[in-house]
């Protein structure tokens, strides 16, 4: 009975994970763009400027389920290269070197890139697959 119910809630589910590292990873992008949110605007055409512009609209994208494994890949390459460039040169292990947020980002937008928006998601409702159109 308890797996079933936990089957029923795995869409909802899914869309509130793939909304919740949408919007965070958007906020990062928003402080990095625009000063929001305590941060610093940087230069747009630097690395942190390109990161900033893929962390606002792949987040933003990711959060609407819109273009999702498109937005995930670029989402995952970025927290790649933000561990590799940044956070493998300070020590051997994550834990060490602060690169636990962009190792679980990294993974969980690599979820999301292979699994899709999933049903509660603009993807779906474009492809003609949304949760009231399964209804019919």
């Amino acid at each position: 009975m308890m797996l079933t119910l936990f089957g029923q809630l795995a869409a909802p589910l899914y869309a509130l994970m793939r909304i919740a590292f949408g919007i965070l990873f958007w906020c990062h992008g928003a402080q990095k763009l625009f000063g929001l949110f305590g941060g610093e605007r940087v230069e747009l055409a630097s690395r942190l400027g390109v990161a900033g512009v893929i962390e606002f609209f792949g987040g933003l994208a990711i959060a609407l389920g819109l273009f999702t494994p498109v937005a995930g890949l670029f989402c995952t390459l970025l927290m790649a290269a933000a561990y590799l460039t940044v956070h493998a040169k300070q020590a051997v292990l994550p834990i060490q070197n602060g690169g636990e947020p962009a190792l679980l980002y990294m993974f969980a937008f690599l979820y999301i890139m292979a699994h899709g928006g999933g049903r509660w998601s603009l993807d779906a409702y474009i492809q003609g697959t949304s949760i009231a159109r399964n209804r019919r």
